[in-house]
């Protein structure tokens, strides 16, 4: 009890005025501030304020400008001097006239800059819980690199704030660290959610759609994020090292999808260096063991991150070329991700066990012009890894990088496009040498692809299929399933002994006019890492409503149902589009696909014509609602 009284002195004997800490300051300091809902507020907002002689030529050290206490009228009249390691937020403008200087770095190094003297630091205003019966403040809603420039700072200032949570981890400093204490008058900054407009919502689910049970997430903020967590809700044991908490990753843990089981570094916890959001975030991260708050050295540096198997980084981009290349978002009022950030994620996804990258943004930009464009050189904020680029992800779809040639990437982001925008960025790419220039590209193949009918199922022996309309950009993968068919297959398949599958042939197979014809893919694989193994195909007939259809499985994938499901498939999707019947030829020794028309169709009228038959199948309401199991067939 003794003891108790005594620290209780102890720390109440240093808390002292803003006005009287401050005039501690010497001219030409350098004084680190917290970040964002860890800025000191009434620290930094008094600083601003007087006009005390010692309080000149100061410069003011922030990792990120996300505060709102330092005002950028000060910074005008040269009053302070501000040093940042990222572009967005207040800070933007200010830094491009030259009033507030950027240090370009990867996060991941900042420690070190800090630690070996790089970045000299005289004295640290940190935002701070009071502190419990051991003398013990935690660091609250940022811990980053508060720790090591307090421990570079002849004077270190405590605001504390009892309106911020008591977070776990590596958060904890005592009461003996400090010099000076300040009761803070202002609440912390909190932070409202973003406005999920349709698009974003649209991109979200695409992303969420190629994100495996099991995976390890990064989070920042956005609409992105926002939309991201509600279609990860369904997910299981996923894991979370991420700059960022926010309501968002609140939500998502609420739902019980993040488990943190997987991880290999802070197992069972989630990990973040931040905190960013409401109220209702700030109490439920109040003393809870479920999230670990972290330095930068372990958040941000890719070997830890690595160290997480299927992690996943999902970064949103402003624009992106059709080789792969991204330009990040720039300008006042971004809170995306920078460089310095997107890098130490992206190779931590590297490093990782079949970790991924994915970039994310709508086809369109508020002004509706396109984000999709032949180059990004013009735009500011690059991140020229191409290279390490694995996915591209619009409201229209996915492109899948890794692996493909820039003529197969061109292909692949102009199918996730806007529509109205992929004729004239296929002009543009033959132009530039980028595309064959005898490239096709049907203008109804975009306006009307019907992304609405994707789907997946699962076949005999566990194995996964996924469903969908066919694009353009699948011609490489068609032509290797032209070239593993046995003559047998291909001759079953086109009546004739085709030897080669040339592109001027196959771009014309894979340019489908949606209005009147459809083809629909099966592919198998991790998303990314997928092969097209089957296809079927209508012809709408141009005198009548009926349409001709056509098989092709991988020879490998046969016997298991896939054909059988995939004209159920197409026989709803041909109803829906008011078709009333199919034709199909079938050579005689082609028995199975026989026993497909006629175990999913009502009535099936068979003629023989030469050597193989002729088969009329009228739609009745039951056609295509036979059993959903899979049946033994060879196509």
């Amino acid at each position: 009890m003794q003891e108790e009284v005594e620290l209780t002195r102890e720390w109440q004997e240093k808390v002292v005025s803003p006005d009287k800490a401050l005039n501690n300051i010497q001219p030409g300091m350098t004084i680190f501030l917290g970040t964002g809902p860890a800025e000191p507020r009434t620290l930094v907002k008094r600083l601003m304020q007087m006009e005390s002689g010692n309080l000149q030529d100061l410069e003011l050290l922030q990792l990120v400008s996300f505060g709102d206490a330092i005002s950028l009228e000060e910074i005008k009249v040269h009053k302070y001097r501000l040093k940042t390691f990222f572009s967005g937020w207040v800070a933007s403008e200010a830094i491009r006239e030259g009033r507030v200087d950027l240090i370009p770095s990867r996060f991941s190094r900042v420690p070190l800059l800090i630690k070996s003297g790089r970045l000299f630091i005289d004295a640290s205003f940190v935002q701070i819980t009071p502190p419990d019966e051991s003398g013990y403040c935690s660091l609250g809603l940022a811990v980053d690199v508060a720790r090591h420039a307090m421990k570079q700072s002849s004077l270190v200032i405590g605001e504390i704030n009892s309106d911020i949570p008591r977070t776990y981890g590596d958060s904890f400093v005592h009461i003996s660290d400090f010099d000076y204490l300040v009761q803070a008058q202002d609440p912390p900054i909190y932070f409202p959610r973003w406005e999920v407009v349709e698009e974003f919502d649209r991109v979200a689910e695409n992303v969420a759609s190629v994100i495996e049970d099991g995976s390890c997430l990064a989070f920042s903020l956005g609409p992105l994020y926002d939309a991201l967590s509600k279609h990860l809700m369904d997910k299981q044991d996923l894991g979370i090292h991420t700059p960022f908490f926010t309501d968002a990753l609140m939500e998502l843990a609420k739902s019980g999808a993040v488990t943190n089981r997987n991880k290999k570094v802070f197992s069972g916890r989630s990990v973040a260096s931040y905190a960013f959001g409401s109220k209702e975030l700030f109490s439920w991260l109040d003393k809870n063991p479920f999230v670990d708050f972290q330095p930068m050295e372990k958040v941000f540096d890719p070997t830890f991150i690595g160290r997480n198997p299927n992690f996943v980084s999902v970064l949103p981009a402003r624009k992106v070329d059709v080789s792969g290349r991204i330009a990040l978002h720039a300008g006042k009022g971004n809170i995306a991700a920078g460089p310095g950030e997107a890098t130490d994620f992206v190779n931590g996804a590297e490093l990782s066990y079949n970790g991924r990258t994915i970039f994310a943004l709508p086809s369109r930009n508020i002004k509706k012009e396109p984000n999709l464009q032949l180059s990004v050189e013009q735009f500011p904020n690059q991140f020229s890894l191409r290279e390490a680029v694995d996915m591209v992800v619009t409201e229209h779809g996915v492109a899948y990088l890794q692996g493909r040639s820039v003529r197969e990437r061109a292909m692949a982001l102009i199918d996730i496009a806007h529509p109205d925008d992929r004729l004239e960025l296929v002009e543009q790419a033959k132009k530039a040498n980028i595309l064959y220039q005898d490239q096709i590209y049907l203008e109804q193949t975009g306006k009307l692809y019907p992304a609405d009918i994707s789907t997946q199922q699962t076949f005999k022996n566990g194995v996964k299929v996924r469903f969908r309309p066919i694009q353009p950009s699948d011609e490489e993968e068609m032509r290797k399933l032209f070239y593993r068919l046995s003559e047998r297959g291909v001759y079953y398949r086109y009546f004739t002994p085709l030897k080669a599958m040339p592109h001027n042939r196959m771009q014309e197979y894979v340019n489908v006019n949606f209005e009147k014809d459809m083809s629909i893919v099966g592919v198998v694989g991790p998303p990314g890492e997928g092969h097209i193994i089957a296809e079927a195909r209508y012809m709408k007939y141009k005198s009548e409503p009926w349409a001709d259809v056509a098989f092709l499985v991988d020879e490998e994938y046969q016997c298991l149902g896939i054909c059988t499901y995939m004209y159920k498939l197409l026989m709803r999707v041909a109803k829906d589009r008011c078709i009333q019947g199919f034709t199909a030829d079938v050579f005689v020794e082609n028995k199975s696909m026989l026993r497909v028309f006629e175990k999913c169709s009502k009535r099936v009228d068979i003629r023989m014509e030469g050597s193989s038959y002729f088969v009329r199948i009228p739609f009745d309401q039951e056609d295509g609602e036979c059993a959903m199991e899979a049946v033994d067939d060879n196509n």
